[in-house]
């Protein structure tokens, strides 16, 4: 059963059963009502009739013509029975109309109990202890309530119309409804059939209702983003790992093909260590494109609190180790004044990744062994500007700069796979933050890190 079926069968039979239960309670509680209603008139007519009875001094024919005179049209098909206190027949209205009721009833009424009520088919039957004057009286009538059930069966047709009309409209509207829900759903549906995992032409259009359906798209398209991403990755690392590999795995088995016929033994000690030194720039390139897979699936990722400035002067310690001779100028704004300011919520160890590619490229194309540092704050984000003299990446390469594989004319002659970058750029991305390049003069090259605060 498709999805607007089952929106339409279980709406309408939710909606239905809503209404023919507010129905039947409406018409329970209005019959409840005109039985109590009723039984209180019969209890009234009763106590009316003994009121009369008892003033009147003594009974004959006369008296009781006018008390049935008095009652006439008071109740439908009544009969009254009066009883005195020691429950014997002192009155009975003149009309034909027969009254049973178990003597239960009439026996049952006291002082404790003085109504007690009962049916004789549609036939309301009420029994009254009452005294005056100082007497015990004990009334028993018997009435149809004709307007009270009229009343009632209009009622019930009425209700039944109603139920019918509004059943009709719950019907039709579930019907609209289902279709308008699934409507989003079967064009998600019929779009996916011509989505092309190899191009974003074919995302799906977004409805302009900010709804449960338009977060689905949105989320969907996400998806299919980055399974192109990953897509377009998986084609550029095929292409290009086996055009990079091909020539130095070919040198590196000619190599050892000649070394295996090498007896010199001193040729044969360094070209090994050439045939390592080579291996590992092949260990490199993998590890590089491994680390890019792990950002990309968001693998195993835990975040904290990290204070930038902290992780930049660890690893320009480190620098100072591996090449002493080059300096790092880190510098603060002014404007920045609690270490909240200098804080992101991160990944300790993709957060390091990016410091430790960006230093060593300022170690690699720094042309006077110097680079620059500087810590601002801008509209609750976290600047780090890293910027060194060398060669300008022209403007037409700039577009490509965070491209998989892509080296630029500066770093020809100069170890690398164009993939230190990518890194960088995805794991910025991924705490959602920006990168940008630009050259504010010849010969400068400047990176700007943009990273929300930890504290927002």
């Amino acid at each position: 059963m498709n999805i607007r079926k089952r929106i339409l069968i279980y709406f309408s039979a939710l909606s239905i059963s809503v209404i023919g239960f507010s129905f039947l309670l409406i018409f329970a509680v209005f019959s409840n009502y005109r039985r109590e209603e009723y039984q209180q008139r019969i209890k009234d007519h009763t106590i009316s009739t003994i009121t009369d009875l008892s003033e009147a001094k003594q009974l004959n024919h006369n008296v009781l013509q006018s008390m049935n005179l008095l009652n006439i049209n008071k109740l439908y098909q009544e009969k009254t029975l009066l009883f005195n206190a020691n429950k014997q027949l002192i009155y009975s209205s003149l009309n034909d109309t027969k009254i049973q009721f178990s003597k239960d009833l009439l026996f049952n009424l006291s002082a404790d109990k003085p109504v007690l009520e009962s049916r004789e088919g549609d036939t309301d039957v009420v029994g009254v202890y009452f005294v005056f004057n100082k007497e015990v009286y004990y009334g028993i009538t018997k009435a149809y309530d004709v307007f009270g059930y009229s009343k009632l069966e209009f009622l019930k047709y009425t209700l039944l119309v109603l139920f019918g009309l509004i059943s009709g409209l719950i019907l039709i509207s579930s019907f609209a409804l289902a279709n308008r829900i699934s409507k989003p759903i079967i064009s998600m549906a019929a779009a996916l059939k011509i989505i092309n995992i190899e191009t974003a032409n074919h995302l799906l259009p977004i409805p302009e209702a900010r709804d449960e359906i338009y977060l689905l798209t949105s989320r969907f398209n996400e998806l299919m983003k980055r399974l192109q991403d990953s897509f377009s990755f998986q084609k550029h690392a095929v292409h290009h790992i086996s055009h990079e590999l091909k020539t130095p795995i070919s040198i590196l088995v000619s190599n050892l093909e000649r070394l295996e016929k090498e007896s010199d033994l001193g040729k044969i000690k360094t070209g090994i260590n050439e045939q390592k030194e080579d291996t590992k720039i092949l260990g490199d390139m993998i590890n590089a494109l491994l680390e890019i897979a792990k950002v990309e699936t968001h693998s195993n990722l835990t975040f904290q609190e990290i204070r930038m400035d902290e992780l930049v002067f660890d690893w320009v310690s480190e620098m100072k180790k591996i090449h002493p001779k080059f300096k790092f100028d880190v510098q603060f704004d002014e404007k920045i004044e609690s270490v909240h300011g200098l804080s992101v919520q991160g990944n300790l160890r993709l957060l390091k990744m990016v410091i430790q590619n960006l230093l060593l490229n300022c170690v690699n194309y720094a042309s006077d062994h110097r680079a620059q540092i500087y810590f601002k704050n801008q509209r609750g984000k976290l600047l780090i500007q890293i910027s060194n003299k060398g060669k300008n990446i022209s403007p037409e390469e700039i577009p490509y700069l965070f491209q998989h594989f892509f080296r630029g004319e500066n770093s020809q002659g100069k170890r690398g796979f164009g993939l230190g970058l990518v890194l960088v750029n995805k794991i910025i991305q991924l705490h959602g933050g920006e990168i940008e390049y630009d050259s504010p003069s010849n010969s400068v090259n400047k990176f700007t890190l943009f990273f929300p605060l930890g504290n927002n």
